[in-house]
């Protein structure tokens, strides 16, 4: 039973953390730049843990009946997927050379740090899915049940970024061309606006 229920919250957290979103693809770039990887993914890795943990204790129901605030994380998170999306497709204009110059040796963990907070923490569907959906699920299943769910969900979002960030040296062979780096930041770019106007045009 401990077994089924942990491998529950495993699979729904996968799920939920494995798909295409502004997280993600900012940690594939991270990866792929081989900048301040190890902040990345222990920061988007933490915010998951934590958030899942606070659904798993109760939080979700009282997020859920937040409509003002998740408004306003709304707006907020669209406004900053636009401005970043808009930097992408200008890396993708400018070429690998301007990427190179703006986002290689000169950026500093700082940076990467406050994006990838802005990217996890100023969308609401990450509080609707983590606390309010994880931790519904979960919730059913009462003490210990919950905790072992909730620790499958974890461990998922655990090893994805970390294989994520850490695992896309490996495709590093692939972006020695200059085209390749364009592709990703224009894939990058459409998945940033696509995602903001999905919030804007949310309810």
């Amino acid at each position: 039973m401990t077994t089924a229920v942990f491998l529950s919250g495993a699979g729904l957290g996968a799920s939920l953390i494995i798909a295409i979103g502004a997280q993600n693809a900012f940690v594939l770039r991270q990866g792929l730049k081989r900048r301040h990887v190890g902040w990345v993914v222990f920061i988007c890795a933490l915010i998951d843990v934590l958030l899942i943990g606070l659904g798993i204790g109760g939080m979700g129901a009282l997020i859920a009946r937040a409509p003002v605030l998740l408004g306003v994380i709304r707006w907020a998170g669209a406004v900053f997927l636009f401005l970043y999306g808009l930097r992408a497709f200008h890396a993708a204009w400018k070429g690998p050379g301007h990427l190179s110059a703006e986002s290689g040796e000169s950026q500093t963990a700082l940076s990467a740090v406050t994006t990838v907070l802005a990217l996890s923490l100023l969308n609401p569907h990450v509080y609707l899915d983590t606390v309010v959906l994880l931790g519904g699920i979960g919730a059913r299943y009462g003490w210990p049940g919950n905790a072992w769910f909730a620790a499958g969900a974890m461990c998922s979002s655990i090893i994805w970024f970390t294989a994520l960030g850490f695992g896309a040296r490996l495709l590093q062979p692939l972006f020695e061309k200059d085209v390749s780096w364009r592709v990703l930041d224009v894939i990058v770019g459409i998945v940033m606006w696509w995602i903001a106007v999905a919030l804007i045009l949310s309810r």
